[in-house]
């Protein structure tokens, strides 16, 4: 295994995690205790949260099991966009700082996106 794999598998993973974690509070968490600045229905909520833990799924099963290997890169987009959307509603919360993290989240996510992309 190369040196691009190794950091792109160790990548997925560490996204996988984040995922799964923030996925899954989003799927037990009562609505009101996800209130944040910008206030978001619980619909919509619970909606990101199964797209979050479906891209996990969708960044580590597809070349762990080596079936549809190119829904990898399908999913790193998917939750590329999520972080987008992640980076523009908390702007609008007034916060510029934090937004730092779904900003980085995002690029790791295109970064995957775009390696498996490749490799394939």
């Amino acid at each position: 295994m190369g040196g691009k794999t190794r950091m792109l598998w160790t990548i997925q993973g560490l996204l996988a995690a984040l995922f799964l974690f923030a996925g899954g509070l989003k799927l037990v968490l009562p609505v009101d205790q996800m209130a944040g600045p910008v206030p978001l229905p619980g619909a919509f909520l619970r909606f990101i949260g199964v797209s979050e833990v479906l891209g996990a799924i969708g960044l580590i099963l597809p070349g762990l099991l080596r079936i549809k290997p190119g829904l990898t890169p399908v999913a790193a987009s998917g939750l590329t966009i999520i972080m987008i959307g992640a980076t523009v509603v908390t702007v609008m919360g007034g916060s510029l700082a934090p937004a730092l993290v779904p900003v980085v989240v995002g690029l790791l996510s295109m970064s995957v996106a775009y390696g498996r992309a490749t490799l394939a």
